[in-house]
């Protein structure tokens, strides 16, 4: 009985990380059951067995991958009283994780509308809680800052500054944070 127990989770790590490697080449989007299958060395069967479906195997998926990254840490920064220092840290350690994260993270925001819906909602509470562990710093509502400070914690900003516009990782967390303290 233990030898199939230990067959029956090494048949399913072996299909999370078939499923990973997939997600990250080519995209959720373009990753299929057979690709998954293939890539494992089992059947189309042997997958939906495993995981029943795209929200099971996508979830075994993130909680794989996530266990290999060093993700960005917003109790950390609320630890920094002073705004301008918050928001320095807050974007260089989420940018850090952007970079670490990038051939991942292209393909998952690329592909955010084709995601399990409790996925696309986790990615838009990671955006809102980092905004909000760099705006709780600042006290006064501020619509503009809040503005702001959202659109400089989201991925894409952080792709378009560092990956299509070529700025360091520093020069673009001290371009958010001079527009931001403005």
């Amino acid at each position: 009985m233990g030898k199939r127990a230990d067959d029956v989770a090494a048949t399913r790590q072996r299909i999370v990380e078939a499923a990973v490697e997939l997600h990250g080449s080519v995209g959720p989007s373009r990753t299929t059951v057979a690709g998954i299958a293939e890539a494992a060395g089992v059947t189309r069967l042997t997958v939906y067995r495993h995981f029943p479906d795209d929200e099971t195997l996508f979830n075994a998926c993130s909680a794989h991958w996530f266990g290999t990254q060093r993700p960005a840490d917003p109790q950390r920064w609320r630890e920094v009283p002073d705004p301008a220092d918050r928001v320095r840290l807050g974007l260089a350690d989420l940018y850090r994780f952007y970079r670490d994260g990038l051939p991942m993270l292209r393909h998952i925001h690329r592909d955010r509308a084709e995601l399990p819906v409790a996925q696309q909602r986790r990615l838009d509470d990671t955006d809102t809680r980092n905004r909000d562990a760099l705006l709780d710093a600042f006290g006064a509502d501020d619509r503009r800052r809040a503005a702001l400070v959202g659109h400089a914690v989201v991925f894409w900003t952080w792709h378009s500054l560092c990956v299509v516009q070529g700025l360091s990782e520093a020069e673009a967390v001290e371009a958010m944070v001079t527009l931001i303290m403005s």
